[in-house]
């Protein structure tokens, strides 16, 4: 399974929306719902599911769910 379908995964739990589409160009601008304690969570699940963590730094240069996907990847190895 690819990263980003994952991803869609843990945005559907963290949003509790079954049908939730993402896409790599998508930003919390996209979803009003989208906050900063929803950011958290999403980087909490995230390192959960994937076994890797994020600093700080890496989580605030984020600009959308592309970038959050590449960063995953670099990290899993």
């Amino acid at each position: 399974m690819e990263t980003i379908e994952i991803l869609q995964e843990i945005f559907r739990d963290v949003f509790d929306e079954e049908d939730m589409e993402i896409f790599r160009e998508m930003s919390a601008k996209d979803h009003d719902d989208w906050d900063s304690l929803t950011q958290i969570q999403l980087i909490v699940a995230t390192e959960r599911k994937f076994n890797v963590k994020f600093s700080t730094e890496e989580v605030m240069q984020l600009k959308d769910v592309g970038e959050f996907a590449d960063l995953i990847d670099s990290k899993k190895g």
